[in-house]
Order: C-alpha cells, then structure tokens, then sequence
C-alpha cells in the first residue's frame, strides 16, 4: 500500500520575519492551517498512512495540531530534518517508513483543488512502477523546476530554475514514486547549493524511461505559498471559493467524513471545541448535508 510523505521542514526565509519563529506550514490559509491541505491532498488520493517530516524545534506544534491523525481515521507519524538537505532527502529520512513500498510525496506548503483532482490523484495512486509527477502551465516558469516536451508531448527533461526555459510547463510539489525511491535519493550527489534535488531524482526515473508526466489542466489550481505575496494570493483564492460555494476546500475532517473513514459521532467530536469559530458549525452541517 503506498503511504504518503509530507515535507514541512525549510526555515520558510522567504517569508521572515512571518516564519522566523513558526513554520510557515502552521500559518493560516484563510480558515486553516496551511498543513491541512497537503494532508487533506493525500487523504483524496487514497493514502492513509503518513510521514510528516519537519525541523526539531517545529514537531512539538505540528504534534500538539495534528496528533497521531486518528481523529480523521489516518495514522499519522513524525521525523526530523535536523537540515534543508534538499527535496530528495525526504525519501531517505522516510526510508524505515515505506518499509520497500511505493510514496507519495507532497510538499507541506502546496494547495491543489480542482473538480476532477480527486480521481487523476487515485488513478496515479494506482500507478505501481516507476514516477509520475504533474506539469502545470505558469507564466513564471523560471522560478520552479520546467518540464521539457517533444512535438508529441512526451517529457525530454526537466531543469531547476532555468534561466530560459524551453516551456511554461512546472513541476509542483507532488510525486508518486515506487518502492526504488530511496535507493534512487541515495545515489543523488548535492546541487551546487547543496541539497539533494528532487528533479535529479525525478530525472533518474526519466533516464530510466519510467516517468509518467500527467498535465493539469485548467480546472485545477495549484497554488504555492513560498513568498509573501503568494501566501496572500492563496489566502483570496481559498477565501473566495469559499464564499461563493459555501463549502470548505481541502478540509480533513469532511475528507475524512465523505471518504468514511470517520462516522457521524466523530464528526460531531471534532466539531464541539470549533464551534464559535464557524468551523464546527460547518462540519455539524456535513450531517445534515449528507
């Protein structure tokens, strides 16, 4: 069974002074935590047993948040990552974790949301070999990793931060790999700033032929939050759909709820202490819903 990695470490400088003292990953997006929407992410594909990876002096909030994730039906462990060593380094802290299975990785600053999100992530969960990752067309695409395509769309390669990119097409924060993918993060050797770079390991399984590429098309947003402005335009964006449907995107405990991994007196659990907040009014209202 493939069970999920999510990436909350980094000192979040891009955001200083907001994340000099807290992860930016326990910094609200709108309504919620930001951590709430990697984690709701996995749970929509299917995963259920997770790895949150972050700094030492982080684990202590993330814990006393998110606890052991069985108050949404998931398990829920920790590990540290005592230094920025890079994207891939994660695969190697999670190593003893996947036990030789197959990963997700997401990372804890990434949003997605989309209508048809839900089955692409559970049709990639289902992918047992090789790597899949996501292309997603951006107007900046020199500040991620770019996608490289020939004339009938298959992945040539794939550069960090190009100077000229050869296509509009990023990489966002979401891997599937296969049980090879700590052996793989193993053998990278650290980027010239040195980390151990997720593209180097992405591009072992592109060299390898097993990379599958799915693009996102234009109903699905993925939204990164690494710079203030970014993180403000994430807030609008949540806020926004949020208002105008009335309903809740990437909310664990309605995950959890709709996927039947909690039952009705376990919503109303979750719900009593949120409840002057407009949270919990929300989540008592999923049982009146259906």
């Amino acid at each position: 069974m493939r069970k999920g990695i999510v990436l909350a470490g980094g000192t979040g400088s891009r955001l200083f002074p907001m994340t000099q003292v807290v992860s930016k990953q326990l910094l609200p997006v709108y309504d919620k935590p930001m951590i709430y929407y990697p984690i709701s992410t996995l749970m929509q594909a299917g995963i259920t047993e997770m790895l949150l990876i972050c700094r030492p002096d982080d684990l202590p909030l993330f814990r006393a948040l998110l606890q052991d994730g069985t108050q949404w039906g998931i398990s829920l462990q920790y590990a540290e990552q005592a230094q920025p060593n890079g994207l891939a380094e994660a695969l190697i802290i999670a190593e003893e974790f996947l036990d030789g299975g197959p990963s997700a990785l997401i990372l804890g600053d990434n949003l997605f949301y989309g209508d048809s999100l839900t089955w692409l992530l559970t049709q990639t969960c289902a992918t047992e070999t090789g790597a899949s990752v996501f292309a997603y067309h951006v107007s900046n695409p020199q500040d991620y990793g770019v996608i490289n395509f020939d004339d009938c769309g298959r992945a040539l390669s794939i550069e960090e931060k190009p100077v000229k990119p050869q296509s509009n097409y990023a990489m966002p924060g979401l891997y599937f790999f296969d049980k090879l993918a700590s052996d793989f993060a193993k053998q990278i050797s650290p980027s010239e700033r040195g980390e151990l770079e997720i593209v180097d390991l992405v591009n072992r399984y592109l060299s390898c032929g097993d990379l599958h590429v799915k693009i996102l098309g234009r109903g699905t947003a993925w939204l990164d939050t690494g710079t203030p402005d970014a993180f403000a335009e994430a807030t609008q964006f949540i806020s926004a759909i949020e208002k105008r449907q009335g309903l809740k995107i990437n909310c664990p405990e309605e995950v959890a709820y709709r996927l039947g991994l909690i039952d009705d007196a376990q919503l109303r659990e979750l719900a009593k202490p949120l409840l002057n907040s407009g949270y919990g009014e929300y989540l008592l209202g999923l049982l009146s819903r259906g």
